[in-house]
């Protein structure tokens, strides 16, 4: 997920929390040795800077850097296949007339969850739509990004849409009525704020905004995203600041259990969890809801699970065993 512009906040501070690394020991030791695993082939301790730059404003300079260039129709849909690094086919969309419709019978029925795919795959054709500003209580935003990608061109909106239809599979087996705030079915967007009024009008039971992040090589880690406590204009986040905190701590936990993978290195401090109040999605939630970073597209290694079917579908399995305790609690 990339976020540019003079409007951008560092993340926040949080208010002191039991450390993540406590919560997964006591819940699944074996994660742990996946944990050490992975710190042990290159997981860095430099708590360097993010690299924030989106793919579009990326581009002048890839050119004399070296790096990619920002990905056109073409070549994302001709690299698909050695970009994903893997055969599975990706999870394709449901039919446009079961993308709302309640789950079957289950033991969640009549829970609703929103998933919201970061980004768009056709933002980077529509530059003037996606940098229009939108209100986002505290201040003005843009309406979207393109979000990044790998270096061999595997882009963020392809990645987040594809955990994001693996995720709705497991939660409709649940029962779940899973609603999306975009299924790859429209050129752009939604803006940020469109994003948010979707599971505000579901009256969401949980939402989760799933994304990757563009940091520097050797940042590596996921983590989730929270809501601080905002209250300006349209923004009020304070009834869902507590109810958040509870579902991001569950997502965290049982993403480090499914996937193996290590909080971030760059973030958070190694709990996975950090505190933000400039993310509109987030300021203008009414229902709870995080964001989750699954790892860094810019880093070599981090890259290589994100384009791999089989990790991808580990991330949504931890994802969704981390709402469904959330819903079974609620």
């Amino acid at each position: 997920m990339s976020y540019v512009g003079p409007d951008f906040d560092p993340p926040q501070p949080r208010r002191s929390r039991r450390p993540l690394t406590v919560a997964v020991a006591a819940l699944v030791p074996g994660a742990l040795l996946g944990w050490l695993a992975y710190q042990a082939v290159g997981a860095s301790g430099d708590d360097g800077g993010q690299d924030r730059a989106s793919v579009a404003t990326s581009a002048s300079a890839s050119a004399s850097s070296g790096g990619p260039a920002a990905p056109t129709a073409s070549s994302s849909a001709t690299s698909s296949a050695s970009a994903t690094g893997d055969d599975e086919r990706p999870a394709s969309p449901a039919p446009s007339s079961a993308r709302s419709a309640p789950a079957a019978s289950g033991p969640l029925k009549g829970k609703v969850v929103v998933i919201d795919p970061g980004h768009n795959p056709g933002n980077f054709q529509h530059t003037a739509d996606i940098n229009r500003k939108v209100n986002i209580g505290t201040n003005l935003k843009e309406c979207d990004t393109t979000g990044t990608s790998t270096n061999a061109g595997y882009s963020e909106a392809r990645f987040t849409l594809d955990v994001a239809r693996r995720l709705r599979t497991i939660l409709q087996k649940q029962g779940v009525t899973v609603k999306f705030t975009q299924d790859g079915d429209r050129p752009w967007g939604p803006c940020v704020d469109e994003r948010a009024r979707v599971g505000n009008a579901a009256h969401a039971d949980a939402a989760i905004s799933i994304h990757a992040d563009g940091a520097a090589a050797g940042d590596r880690g996921f983590h989730v995203i929270l809501p601080g406590a905002v209250h300006a204009g349209a923004a009020d986040t304070r009834p869902i600041v507590d109810s958040s905190a509870d579902l991001g701590e569950r997502v965290a936990g049982n993403f480090v259990r499914a996937t193996g993978s290590a909080p971030s290195n760059y973030v958070g401090d190694g709990t996975g969890l950090v505190t933000r109040k400039d993310l509109g999605g987030l300021n203008l939630s009414t229902v709870p809801k995080v964001f989750i970073e699954c790892g860094n597209m810019r880093d070599s290694k981090d890259a290589a699970l994100l384009t791999s079917g089989d990790w991808r579908q580990k991330a949504a399995q931890g994802i969704s065993e981390g709402i469904v305790g959330f819903l079974r609690a609620s």
